[in-house]
């Protein structure tokens, strides 16, 4: 038999440490290599890990609502191995007082990579630990590591949680009595034996804090084309069966739609663009964001990196394969981050338009609405007629500090135009 440590894996860029919610085995109980053990979150997603070696579990190393850090072993692992490994570095059994430093050393090595990756908050006081995600918020607030310094930590260890640097900022803006109404908490909120009161889970409430904050941060401006998606549906009417056949994959109108948008992000690429303080960041990468309904009834949003280098059978793999993932609670850190244009499919809940929010640090988002048959006016050479086609609605919101209205509309009409002249005679392959 041999003793291993399963190591916590590389959850994403950026991504330092998450918080285990649940171990999904027990100790003592027989698992093999890939079973889902445990069920961590991080400030991005709630996720499985998957065993990293078969055998019988001996030791749990991080327990339930403790915080494990990516690098670190978080279990011990009897397996079928003729020698033991130890549980612990063989340093601790040749130099102890330097074991004994080891755990400082990398905490610093954690803070120094946050410090270099926040470069407006470049000293930290008194060397205290701060997730990605706190510097962020910090960076965006203008904290200075004083102010930083100076809020009470909550968290393992006193580390600083969003939480607490939200209230931090919420007592402060009040103090000053500039706080923005988004922010403002409903007083007085009265209840009767009739109501239910219904607790916000965990993604819920990450999700409604992004979105003030995106309201916050960005001044929205929403523009409308209706488009003309009759060739479109015809052409995957013709060729579903045959894709189905030849690829195994369903072909949905997604892909057809993210393969317009991002033909018109390479036509204006001033539209897949950051803003960071002063500047702006044109992204050399089209990674786009699709929003996928969980059956919780929250959304996530998994990215196609480089969607400009996927073929359209590609692309509807790529697409098929996050959606299921997504469904099924397997995504990884990787796959939510470096969006940088989103898309929303808002037609799939019978929705004929909206007014959707930017994703921060993005700057841009689609949503696609109802795909509709409506009489209209056909223009031919021989005159105007009048036939049935089938229409769609698309919303673009963007932020009007960096994208005028010229750009955001001759955007959104350029993906339309790409819809509406897709060619009826295209082949698969």
């Amino acid at each position: 038999m041999a003793l291993v440590e399963m190591i916590m894996p590389k959850m994403g860029e950026s991504i330092f440490e998450c918080t285990v919610l649940n171990w999904l085995k027990n100790i003592g109980e027989r698992i093999e290599a890939d079973d889902m053990i445990l069920e961590v979150a991080t400030d991005k997603i709630d996720t499985e890990i998957g065993a990293s070696h078969s055998g019988v579990i001996k030791q749990f190393l991080v327990q339930k609502g403790e915080t494990a850090i990516i690098g670190n072993p978080i279990c011990v692992i009897e397996t079928d191995g003729a020698e033991s490994v130890p549980t612990k570095p063989i340093i601790t059994e040749t130099v102890p007082e330097i074991a004994n430093v080891l755990p400082e050393i990398e905490k610093q090595l954690i803070i120094a990579t946050n410090l270099v990756s926040n470069a407006e908050l470049k000293s930290v006081a008194n060397n205290r630990f701060y997730s990605p995600l706190v510097l962020n918020i910090a960076k965006e607030e203008g904290l200075t590591s004083e102010q930083l310094s100076s809020i009470t930590g909550t968290g393992l260890d006193n580390r600083v949680t969003k939480e607490d640097i939200l209230n931090y900022l919420s007592v402060k803006n009040t103090q000053k009595n500039i706080i923005s109404p988004a922010f403002e908490s409903v007083v007085g909120v009265k209840t009767s034996q009739n109501d239910q009161i219904i607790e916000m889970d965990r993604m819920r409430k990450m999700i409604a804090d992004r979105m003030i904050e995106s309201k916050r941060i960005s001044a929205h401006v929403t523009s409308f084309v209706e488009t003309d998606m009759t060739n479109v549906s015809l052409w995957r009417d013709k060729v579903k069966g045959q894709f189905k056949q030849e690829t195994g994959e369903n072909i949905t109108f997604t892909p057809l739609l993210i393969e317009a948008v991002v033909k018109a992000i390479k036509d204006f690429p001033l539209i897949n663009v950051q803003v960071d303080g002063n500047n702006i960041i044109k992204k050399g990468k089209i990674n786009i964001g699709m929003a996928v309904a969980l059956p919780n009834g929250n959304l996530i949003v998994p990215v196609i990196h480089e969607a400009d280098s996927y073929s359209l059978i590609g692309l509807t793999k790529k697409i098929n394969d996050l959606a299921n993932r997504a469904r099924n609670n397997k995504l990884k850190g990787d796959d939510l981050a470096d969006g940088t244009f989103t898309v929303s499919n808002i037609g799939s809940f019978g929705n004929i338009a909206g007014t959707p929010i930017i994703m921060q640090p993005q700057v841009a988002i689609l949503a696609f609405g109802l795909i509709q048959k409506k009489v209209s006016v056909i223009e031919t050479p021989q005159g105007d007629t009048i036939g049935i086609r089938q229409k769609m609605i698309i919303s673009h919101s963007y932020d009007h500090r960096v994208v005028d209205g010229s750009l955001g509309g001759m955007f959104v009409k350029r993906v339309s135009d790409y819809l509406e002249n897709f060619d009826l005679d295209r082949k698969l392959f």
